[in-house]
């Protein structure tokens, strides 16, 4: 428990309360039990982690390369490993959408971060971002350089829904969809505000879409999801 506190000690370029130390690691290492069954009050008090505090966690070693984290409001989350109709889902989305990289009207981004603000770094299935000569070498693209992000969903289904589109429409990314592999559906997301979207539809197959950036693509549901 010394050890783990002197890592994120260093790491986080700060001091370690007591109660951020159990907060960390209290729940693994079993000290937060050990206190209550000797009769100690426990107060947790909870840390957030900043976009800088995740990416030098990621330099010192703390994450393995592996592992497929985000960071959501102050808190690392670990992705679902990608499985097979997953991946083939964002394939067809990217065989979709590339006729708008070839002409130069959006770059495709697969799977890589987005920064919202300080606290929340997702990294969404893919991306539709606007262009730029560096194809943002040297940051990370915010809210302001995003047309549409979307997200496959199988396991994660409500974890993408419930938590994922709420913060794309508090951050003003104009478009979201989501693609349910098992239910054969797309939803639509559009109108972002505070609350929430103000606009969602649900497409199924036999039906059409286009990116609202980009009306004359259209694709279908079917095309998407793949041909049942």
């Amino acid at each position: 428990m010394v050890l783990l506190g002197k890592m994120f000690s260093h790491i986080l370029g700060e001091p370690v309360t007591y109660e951020r130390l159990l907060e960390v690691g209290g729940r693994e290492a079993g000290l937060e039990d050990e206190l209550l069954e000797a009769g100690m009050a426990v107060q947790l008090v909870t840390y957030r982690f900043t976009v800088r505090d995740f990416h030098r966690m990621a330099d010192a070693g703390i994450f393995h390369e592996d592992d497929r984290l985000e960071l959501l409001q102050g808190e690392i989350v670990e992705m679902p490993p990608i499985g097979p109709g997953h991946a083939s889902g964002v394939n067809r989305l990217m065989n979709s959408f590339l006729p708008l990289q070839v002409s130069g009207k959006a770059i495709i981004s697969v799977q890589n971060p987005i920064r919202l603000d300080e606290y929340s770094e997702p990294q969404p299935d893919l991306a539709l971002l606007k262009p730029r000569p560096d194809f943002y070498a040297r940051e990370h693209p915010g809210p302001q350089d995003v047309f549409l992000v979307v997200e496959v969903m199988d396991s994660s289904t409500s974890y993408d829904r419930e938590v994922k589109v709420p913060l794309y429409a508090r951050f003003s990314i104009p478009e979201t969809w989501l693609l349910d592999v098992e239910q054969g559906l797309i939803e639509v997301y559009r109108a972002p505000g505070p609350e929430g979207y103000q606009q969602v539809r649900t497409l199924r197959r036999g039906e059409r879409l286009s990116p609202q950036a980009f009306p004359d693509l259209i694709v279908t549901v079917d095309e998407l999801l793949g041909f049942a």
